[in-house]
């Protein structure tokens, strides 16, 4: 039996019905054997002839299609490349513009750093020179006031040794 659900079964079914049919009707036909086997040979002949043409038109078809598709694939990659050639070009002009103006910037902020600089560390210098003569000015006052001489007055001294050192520091 067969399981009408299945598509596959329908069709095998019907193509076998179709086959059975056709030698049912050759074997019974009002032709003598020998004109039916002619009559299959000339449809037979008539078929290959027809495959045969529509073979050759639709390969001619394919060739042309295949022709086409490759003149078109040609002609969008090489506007593809000239396009990516251009824009790579202004690419290329705009990095160097950029970077002539980026050289440009920087020769012109380049000598008020290097003033800026000089001028900080001469204000550096000069604050390290004047802090380390106050530090030896306090050790030798502390050096002196350690050994007992003038002690009364050494706190008076310090207080305004460390009012002269707050006046010296140097100012930012």
């Amino acid at each position: 039996m067969y399981d009408y659900r299945r598509g596959g079964s329908v069709f095998g079914a019907f193509l076998l019905g179709g086959l059975v049919g056709a030698v049912l009707g050759l074997l019974f036909a009002p032709r003598s054997g020998k004109e039916t086997r002619e009559l299959i040979a000339d449809k037979a002949e008539e078929y290959w002839g027809e495959g045969l043409e529509m073979y050759e038109s639709g390969r001619e078809k394919v060739v042309e299609v295949y022709s086409a598709g490759k003149e078109k694939v040609a002609e969008s990659s090489e506007q593809l490349r000239s396009k990516i050639d251009e824009a790579r070009e202004r690419l290329q002009e705009q990095v160097a513009k950029s970077a002539e103006v980026g050289r440009e910037k920087v020769s012109e902020v380049v000598p008020a750093v290097k003033e800026a600089v000089d001028k900080a560390a001469g204000a550096a210098k000069t604050g390290v020179d004047a802090v380390g003569s106050k530090a030896a000015d306090t050790l030798d006052f502390v050096a002196k006031k350690a050994h007992g001489s003038e002690a009364p007055a050494a706190t008076a001294d310090a207080g305004g040794l460390l009012d002269e050192m707050g006046d010296a520091a140097p100012e930012a």
